[in-house]
């Protein structure tokens, strides 16, 4: 599984990237694998207030549909407009053109209690 080094993760299998106080967050490679193809992603819009472990969508494969959730607190800035027309995006390059949503993170320190690579890939094993 590709586990980037320069991201922090979730047990329920998000990760996210921090650029100052903006959250991109997107599901991981392993997540993607075992959901199969992705064939609708639900997103919500811009302006949506989230607090940590909420979830903020559903992605859906073939063989079922799944919960997101926030792995952080704050506002949703923006949501990635391809994926309403290429959910395969998420499965193909799930760290960069796959990312769901960004969020302005109201509670930075929160991104401490994330996972880092190693525990992320040592949770899959």
């Amino acid at each position: 599984m590709n586990v980037p080094t320069d991201l922090k993760y979730t047990k329920s299998h998000e990760w996210v990237r921090v650029e100052g106080d903006i959250a991109t967050i997107g599901i991981t490679d392993h997540a993607q694998s075992e959901l199969g193809d992705i064939v609708f992603v639900d997103l919500p819009n811009v302006g949506r207030a989230l607090n940590a472990e909420e979830s903020f969508g559903t992605v859906e494969s073939v063989k079922t549909a799944s919960d997101l959730y926030s792995p952080v607190s704050g506002e949703v800035v923006e949501a990635n407009p391809a994926l309403s027309t290429q959910s395969e995006l998420v499965n193909t390059d799930p760290y960069l053109g796959g990312w769901m949503i960004k969020v302005r993170m109201s509670q930075p320190d929160q991104v401490a209690a994330l996972m880092d690579p190693a525990s992320y890939q040592a949770s899959l094993d």
